[in-house]
């Protein structure tokens, strides 16, 4: 692999880790504003991203836990799927990238990533949350893409796992 391959892999490795650490903390700070929320309901308005939720805990609890848990499964899948781009990265060998440890994580990554673009869909779809509020789009704007980029990822691992079959057959018979 030439240095330039291995510069450019190497930044995104950093740059997965960087992400990895902001959505990690946008989890832990919902998971924490829920929490408090439940305790010190009277600060509902004051959560984090300026997230005001009040008017929806007034109408009804159902619906605020509803439209919380779909914020906290959103951000939480968004934080394992780059756990497990950083886990990838790491354990995999460029020199002999076609293994089925890396098919395993393509096939989990193309998963997550569309079970984050079904969840973000439906929240945005659902007549309760999505004309809620304008600060809540921002936690499920892009379910189509997340949609579209799993598919194409499970495509990617479609062809990781032919790879494998093919490489361990071309192994067996040298």
């Amino acid at each position: 692999m030439s240095k330039t391959n291995n510069f450019v892999f190497w930044s995104l490795y950093i740059v997965a880790w960087l992400i990895f650490v902001g959505l990690s903390i946008e989890a832990g700070g919902l998971i924490v504003n829920f929490f408090f929320s439940l305790y010190k309901p009277e600060f509902v308005q004051n959560l984090y991203q300026k997230l005001d939720l009040s008017a929806i805990y007034r109408d009804g609890k159902f619906i605020f836990f509803g439209v919380y848990s779909f914020i906290l499964s959103i951000a939480i899948l968004k934080a394992i799927l780059f756990y497990i781009v950083i886990r990838l990265m790491h354990k995999m060998d460029l020199r002999k990238p076609f293994n089925s440890f890396v098919a395993k994580q393509i096939s989990h990554i193309s998963y997550l990533t569309l079970s984050i673009g079904l969840l973000s869909y439906i929240a945005n779809q659902s007549p309760q949350i999505g004309g809620l509020s304008d600060n809540l789009n921002q936690f499920w704007e892009d379910s189509q893409a997340f949609i579209l980029m799993g598919a194409i990822i499970y495509i990617i691992a479609t062809i990781f796992q032919k790879g494998v079959a093919i490489q361990n057959e071309n192994d067996l018979t040298v």
